[in-house]
Formats: structure tokens, sequence, C-alpha cells
């Protein structure tokens, strides 16, 4: 469903990412881990299409994201690290606008924009303007506006920023659901229990290398720490010490 095949990106003689090759199949969960600085969220901007690579490419369900932009993003959802909202405009003038953006039918905008506010809770604030919103809120109106259009692939850099214990554990749910009905989730998190509880495989990025990739059982095998957690091995891997 997500497939990277020697993806680079540079800036001058830096390599931001560098010839990462990746396949993420439908139904998976998958966690994209690194320290900071590592390469994750320029790898998903090249993913969503929001970067264009130095060399490489991206397909999304079989569709070169470079080649067909529009086609490739319709498949998508994207959560960013840092929600961003037009303020002026209220939730369900959001997305309306989302949702038209995707040409979608305003019935279906209306009845799925319902269905989403019901999931998150958020009827009470649908009609006011997104100035007034929490980080939480707005995180959680990010998040209903990537679902509105039924994407097959939902890519979400880091989910949890700014929620709650309760919205924290509807989104895991949710992702859960998601993938359960055959859709893809690639989530990139600092979070590394979240990775743990939810992911059935991670990809560990660091310095813009993918250095290793697998199941958690796969990972503490080919590292010989088979008693370690995730947070062990993820330092362990990345030469960062314990």
């Amino acid at each position: 469903m997500i497939k990277c095949t020697q993806l680079t990106k540079k800036y001058g003689n830096y390599s931001a990412v560098d010839n990462l090759n990746l396949e993420i199949k439908p139904g998976e969960l998958f966690a994209f881990l690194g320290p900071n600085g590592a390469g994750k969220t320029t790898t998903i901007k090249m993913m969503t299409g929001i970067l264009k690579p130095t060399s490489g490419k991206v397909e999304i369900a079989g569709i070169d994201i470079q080649e067909k932009a529009g086609e490739a993003k319709m498949k998508i959802g994207y959560v960013p690290d840092t929600p961003y909202l037009y303020e002026r405009l209220t939730a369900r003038e959001f997305m309306e606008f989302i949702g038209g953006l995707y040409r979608l039918d305003p019935d279906i905008i209306r009845r799925r924009s319902y269905e989403l506010f019901t999931l998150f809770d958020m009827n009470g604030w649908v009609d006011r303007k997104c100035e007034q919103y929490s980080h939480g809120m707005r995180q959680k109106l990010v998040f209903a506006a990537a679902m509105i259009h039924f994407p097959t692939v939902l890519i979400v850099d880091e989910p949890m920023v700014g929620l709650d214990p309760h919205s924290a554990k509807l989104v895991k749910d949710l992702l859960k659901d998601y993938v359960a009905k055959g859709n893809t989730v690639f989530v990139s998190t600092h979070i590394l229990s979240i990775a743990e509880e939810l992911c059935d495989r991670v990809g560990i990025i660091n310095k813009g290398r993918l250095i290793a990739v697998g199941s958690i059982g796969e990972l503490k095998s080919a590292a010989n720490k088979h008693d370690a957690n995730l947070e062990s091995l993820f330092l362990s891997l990345t030469g960062q010490p314990e």
C-alpha cells in the first residue's frame, strides 16, 4: 500500500533521507521510529507529496505520488505533528472545506462529519471557531478531517500530541479498527510504548538511513536482545546510552 524505493532527500551535501527502501502492506499498522533529526518527518513529507525527493520514488496504492500526485493524494489521510487550521472557520466549515477538496458530495460530507464529530466527542464544539480550540481539540479535528474521505492509507506524525488519556485511547482504538478493515496506518512517534502496544512492525531510521525493520520480536532476535523492551532495543540500535 506504501512503497518507498531508493527514496533520498538531500540538502546540499547533507542527506536527510538516504536510499530508503520500505514497503507497508494493506491491513498493517506500521511504526516509524528514530531520534530527533533522524529523517522521520522528511520521509513523511515525501510520502504525502509535500516534498519532492532528490531521487527515488514513493508509491501509494500502486500510484507514483510524483507522477500522479492528485490521484495518489486521494488515497491518503495525513495528520501532521503540528495541527494547522483556518482560525476563523468553525469545525463544521473546516470539514466542509476539506470534503470539498476531496470532491465529496455535500450529503456525504454532512453525514461523515457527524459520524466523526460524534466519534471524537466534538458535537458541542462544531459551530465554534477554531481559534477557540485547545491543542487537543485541534488534534481531534485534524484527525477527523484526515478521515473524511475514507482514505486507504492514513499517515500520522505523532498521533498522541496534546490528547488527554480518554482521547488517546479513542485514537488507539480507531487506528486498530482502521487496519482491521484492510487499510494501512503509518505512524511516526517518539512514544515507544505506543509502537510496542499497537504496531505490527516497526522501522527505525537513524541519520537518514533505515537501520532496522520488522516485528518487535524479529528485531529483538536480530539484536540478540530477547528480553529487552522496545526502549532498550531502540537505544541500542541507534547507538544512544541506555
